[in-house]
């Protein structure tokens, strides 16, 4: 199939087509993990975005049955330099071209990904047309030009109705925002049960559950579009523990006041670098976000930083100085990425306990 990338500046890159022949109309953005592509497509935070992986080789180790952060693929295109098409992994059960091809998302291979990658840095992320139909330079025009993207997909991305997982002694109510099964896995591990609320859901039915803590989780578009949810949050602040995560660090930054803003490329992949005030150290973490939070803005609101970006200086971190409410903007669970720190799940446990206590 012949593969087309459109940018809304009129760019052009025209490369092999593979996985679904179809059409679709993103954002385009980049990741620089080396590993984790199936989790990376099926992380609902990833729902309305082309990725461009700038890894070089992508399907080497195939699919497995072990690797989801949910049912399907959220991401809405693939852009790879090469694809491997006969992966080596004893637990691959199909290769990535026909995965994609099943789940519906088309892939185009065989781009300079790196100067993708540095247009995307210079520029900001962008409108973007993959297609792997065959479609012209105009026909491609005319699509990116008329279709609007949506920043509110946070609010299809999780649960349709609540749903109960585990049997822990400590009960976790999850507002979900699009949440990773590593995350929920994180938390079944630790004795928990987890009470998953859809998008929407009043603070008198989350509480009537009378849960031991709040989670928050990750998920995709513009944190400000969360408007009920914020409005949900705000009637939660002083009932249990609270923490969150990416989406949820940024709605929860949002309920309590403060303000977030689109950065211009995002943060995506498993090598970026955190400092944590608290413990003085320096932590290689996961990341997936667009957005995030002022930290000015959350100095009056009875937030703190408590973790900084080592590459740009942006918020990674806050807590609230007098109640068990904290959240970071990285993926502690990792997968795809490293585990340094985990640790985060055990201090809102501690709140968790020290408040059933």
């Amino acid at each position: 199939m012949e593969g087309l990338i459109y940018l809304e500046d009129g760019t052009v890159y025209r490369g092999e087509g593979f996985g679904a022949e179809t059409t679709k109309v993103g954002e385009l953005v980049f990741n620089t993990a080396m590993t984790g592509y199936q989790r990376t497509l099926t992380d609902p935070s990833y729902k309305g975005q082309i990725i461009t992986m700038t890894y070089p080789l992508i399907g080497n180790y195939g699919i497995s049955e072990e690797d989801y952060e949910s049912s399907c693929v959220h991401a809405f295109g693939l852009v790879i330099k090469d694809l491997c098409r006969k992966p080596s992994n004893s637990k691959s059960v199909t290769d990535l071209a026909s995965w994609l091809k099943d789940q519906g998302v088309p892939g185009v291979q065989g781009l300079d990904t790196r100067m993708i990658t540095k247009k995307i840095r210079n520029e900001g992320t962008v409108k973007c047309v993959i297609s792997t139909e065959g479609i012209t330079a105009d026909q491609a025009k005319e699509l990116c030009d008329s279709t609007q993207l949506r920043n509110d997909w946070m609010k299809e991305a999780g649960v349709k109705a609540p749903k109960v997982m585990g049997d822990g002694s400590r009960k976790i109510a999850v507002m979900d925002f699009g949440v990773k099964e590593s995350i929920l896995t994180a938390f079944l591990h630790r004795d928990c049960t987890l009470k998953l609320f859809p998008y929407g859901t009043s603070a008198e039915d989350i509480l009537a559950w009378e849960p031991d803590g709040i989670f928050l989780t990750n998920g995709p578009g513009d944190p400000e579009e969360a408007v009920e949810w914020i409005e949900v949050i705000k009637d939660l602040i002083d009932t249990v523990p609270i923490f969150g995560i990416c989406m949820g660090h940024q709605v929860l930054a949002l309920a309590m006041g403060g303000q977030t803003y689109k950065l211009k490329y995002g943060h995506r992949g498993g090598n970026h670098g955190v400092y944590d005030k608290d413990t003085g150290r320096s932590y290689i973490t996961s990341q997936n976000h667009g957005y995030a939070v002022n930290g000015d803005s959350i100095i009056l609101k009875g937030l703190e930083t408590t973790h900084i970006n080592l590459n740009d200086g942006t918020v990674e971190g806050m807590r609230h100085i007098r109640k068990p409410i904290f959240s970071v903007q990285f993926h502690p669970e990792a997968s795809p990425g490293p585990d340094d720190s985990r640790y985060l799940f055990e201090k809102f446990l501690k709140f968790v306990d020290e408040g059933r206590a």
